[in-house]
């Protein structure tokens, strides 16, 4: 299958992937400043902060005051991570767009390390949020199966433990009477390549044809772009993406744990390849440098180094 969608959604996540795994510090100032300025490039979507526990995730410690003096922007979301019901809690009392949000690991080592809490315990922790989420009258917005594609902690991850992930979800939203609006799957550690993409996504896709699909990829490996191409040749269109390539996860059981897909290097294949993104692509750049400038050291987007064409084509430079 070849159907490319003609427009991609991209949910920024650069800040909040990117600075939690930093050994910084990193100032509240320059968190906003670069969030802010995100926000400016026509990206629709920013993940500002994560509410996690400040011991295990230092770099998150601000999470509330950096929500409370991010700054509006018309048609501009912040969203936020959290992974317990007192991360929920916490998100509620920021001016953050919170919607409820389920998850688990298709990885039970990954799980374990990540939240403490074994596959059987994940599924009654989201029992306990869809009941929070409907007392408090939070729509459950999307579901990620985390290490769809294989974990550093259990080794690979067959399509059937994917399809197995989701249906216990399913099966936990259908007790409370409500369908999953879509899917995320994500390559948390960067095991993925396009042939696994296809696979993953066509068994989805086979046992639930209509069932919208989003696409978490990181870049441990090399293969991040190429995962998200061989995703959008199967018609996903939606991505999550981090400027400059920030970011990782910190419980991955791997130092080299890359940080999601680089927003500006996604934003320049879409745009050359006719897919549109809503992006000013340039702004998204001096985002990039930006970001190198908060972390003080060099970051893994290319686009930044390279630059887009724009400049060449404006000027109709041919170059053999």
């Amino acid at each position: 299958m070849t159907d490319f969608p003609s427009r991609i959604h991209i949910h920024e996540e650069g800040p909040r992937e990117g600075f939690q795994i930093e050994p910084g510090p990193i100032t509240t100032d320059d968190k906003v400043r670069f969030i802010e300025a995100l926000a400016q490039t026509g990206l629709r979507e920013v993940q500002a902060v994560s509410f996690v526990n400040p011991q295990r995730v230092p770099g998150m410690s601000d999470a509330e005051t950096v929500a409370h003096r991010l700054r509006s922007f018309a048609g501009v979301i912040y969203t936020a991570v959290w992974l317990n019901l007192r991360g929920l809690e916490r998100a509620l009392t920021t001016p953050l767009h919170v919607p409820g949000r389920l998850q688990i690991s298709a990885s039970e080592p990954f799980s374990i390390s990540n939240t403490g809490k074994n596959t059987e315990q994940t599924l009654q922790e989201q029992r306990l949020v869809i009941a929070y989420c409907l007392q408090h009258a939070i729509p459950i917005e999307s579901a990620i199966v985390m290490t769809a594609f294989g974990c550093n902690l259990a080794g690979a991850i067959t399509p059937a433990t994917v399809l197995l992930r989701i249906e216990q979800l399913m099966g936990v939203l259908t007790e409370h009477g409500l369908k999953l609006p879509c899917l995320r799957l994500a390559d948390t550690v960067g095991w993925a390549h396009p042939r696994a993409i296809t696979e993953v996504i066509g068994a989805v896709r086979n046992r639930w044809p209509d069932l919208p699909l989003s696409l978490h990829l990181h870049d441990t490996r090399g293969t991040g772009l190429a995962n998200a191409y061989a995703g959008m040749a199967m018609g996903v269109d939606r991505f999550d993406s981090s400027c400059a390539g920030l970011g990782g996860c910190p419980f991955a059981g791997h130092q080299g744990a890359a940080g999601n897909i680089c927003t500006e290097d996604l934003v320049f294949m879409c745009e050359e390849m006719g897919i549109e993104t809503g992006v000013d692509l340039d702004a998204l750049i001096e985002c990039a440098h930006m970001a190198e400038a908060i972390v003080g050291h060099l970051l893994p987007g290319k686009l930044m180094r390279g630059g887009s064409l724009s400049r060449f084509k404006s000027h109709g430079v041919n170059h053999a």
